[in-house]
């Protein structure tokens, strides 16, 4: 018993119109970006961004945005505004 092998093209052709028909442009969109290699040398900049801090300081830092950030919804959702993210 042998499969029929399909051109490659022909997989995304089809694999592309599942993902629109089912999730609509934006939701693909986002989808697929996902699987794009980014542009730059993370380690590089990381490197750069973070050379005078230790892990304790940028750890502080992401619990101070995190905390700003949920008071903001809070403050949002008290006050009838939403949050989208």
């Amino acid at each position: 018993m042998s499969a029929e092998v399909k051109p490659l093209v022909e997989i995304n052709q089809q694999a592309m119109s599942l993902l629109l028909r089912e999730l609509g442009v934006a939701d693909t969109v986002r989808f697929l970006k996902q699987f794009t290699p980014g542009l730059g040398d993370y380690t590089q900049e990381r490197e750069a961004l973070f050379a005078n801090q230790t892990l304790e300081q940028i750890t502080d830092e992401i619990e101070r945005t995190v905390s700003r950030v949920v008071q903001s919804a809070q403050h949002r959702s008290s006050t009838g505004h939403s949050l989208a993210l």
